[in-house]
């Protein structure tokens, strides 16, 4: 086995690499937004001409250098760029392999291990709040790595668990698409009911808890925070803060209870009425709302959790949330937004075969969330091993 050797981490990786692009046509562009904790990849979002901004190329690891975005673990490979070239945030920094010294996948994973992200937080520059990691900085990062064959190899296994848990998140993809499918089916397009009934005489809501920051601490309590609604849909598992203080046993939720955010930071009022249902975190014995949502709650007994769920991700429910949401910086839904929306009468046993349906198709993706939640604390308990040479693979 060759010997690992010392390098300055800015001889090692290309950092923000050369992109040419012409000012007339439009390229790939990508937002900060677009980079998700635990994803590998990240793809673009929108096309624009070329203007300030870091510039890379299909595969560049893009590296969040400004706070909290670093800490909260923007760091992704870019994927799905129009002619492999695009350009995006200047709060990127841009990662690439060098030819014949990095592996340009093991780059990726390098920037992921917490001694190189862990010195970038530890470098920051600037005011508080708007603090930033000078690329310079990397010029005094010194690290002992594996030779190139190496590199690749460790880079494969770390690679064949993303692809794992990727494969999953697809699958659950389809499994609701399936679901969203049928109802759309049965209850919009399919349904030649004339009645209107508002979704108030069929549920209720409760609010969540409203808490101090200095009650979020280290604590086998989770509470359910806006962080939790991903914001193209569905619920993020990262979204959790740990809290102690008081609550009300009917402000607690388990797997499977489907919550609606009530507040939005976004400006394009992307997250305000998602539904999410609540996906479970072993670590935390009791799960908790906070008040910037509200749990729904069936109040007749033929209505289930499936139904509202997919209700509630249909442009109709969207619509009416947006309508009833107000204020400037931050957004806030209406208390009576969810009662007074309408929609056509369903039949009953429509819905409890629906049920029936989207139940098992659902149950499959719980199971999926915890096989990824398995996958990602494997890959992510190796990963510093890996990177630090305590466990050797033979090349």
């Amino acid at each position: 086995m060759s010997e690992w050797k010392e390098f300055k981490f800015s001889d090692f990786v290309e950092i923000n690499p050369t992109v040419s692009m012409k000012g007339t046509e439009l390229y790939s562009f990508v937002e900060m937004k677009d980079l998700q904790d635990g994803n590998k990849f990240c793809f673009p979002s929108a096309e624009r001409n070329p203007s300030s901004g870091a510039r890379f190329k299909e595969g560049d690891t893009l590296f969040a250098r400004i706070t909290p975005c670093l800490e909260n673990g923007k760091i992704c490979k870019v994927k799905g760029l129009k002619n492999g070239i695009g350009f995006g945030s200047t709060e990127f920094l841009v990662f690439r392999g060098k030819e014949n010294v990095s592996d340009n996948e093991f780059v990726f994973y390098l920037s992921r291990w917490d001694e190189v992200r862990g010195y970038a937080e530890s470098r920051f520059e600037g005011t508080s709040g708007r603090q930033r990691v000078p690329k310079n900085c990397f010029d005094n990062l010194f690290l002992n790595l594996p030779p190139l064959p190496e590199q690749t190899a460790i880079a494969e296994v770390l690679s064949s668990l993303d692809d794992k848990i990727d494969l999953l998140h697809r699958q659950n993809k389809t499994l609701e698409l399936l679901a969203e499918t049928l109802f759309r089916q049965w209850f919009v397009e399919g349904n030649i009911s004339t009645e209107l009934i508002e979704l108030g005489s069929l549920v209720n809501t409760i609010n969540g808890v409203s808490y101090k920051s200095t009650e979020l601490n280290s604590s086998t309590t989770a509470m359910v925070s806006l962080k939790s609604f991903d914001r193209n849909g569905g619920f993020r598992i990262d979204g959790f803060k740990e809290f102690t203080g008081k609550y009300k046993e009917q402000q607690t939720v388990k797997e499977g209870d489907l919550v609606v955010a009530h507040t939005d930071i976004t400006q394009d009022a992307e997250v305000i009425g998602n539904p999410a249902l609540v996906i479970s975190n072993p670590k935390y014995t009791t799960m908790v709302i906070s008040m910037d949502m509200v749990k729904v709650i069936p109040k007749v007994d033929w209505i289930s959790i499936e139904f509202l769920y997919f209700l509630m991700r249909t442009r109709e429910f969207k619509g009416h949330c947006e309508g009833n949401a107000n204020g400037s910086t931050v957004l806030h839904l209406s208390k009576q937004a969810i009662p007074t929306f309408e929609f056509k009468t369903p039949k009953r046993e429509k819905v409890i075969e629906f049920t029936r349906q989207s139940k098992e198709l659902l149950s499959k993706t719980f199971e999926n969330h915890r096989q990824i939640r398995t996958l990602t604390q494997l890959r992510d308990t190796l990963l510093p091993k890996l990177m630090s040479g305590e466990v050797k693979i033979n090349v």
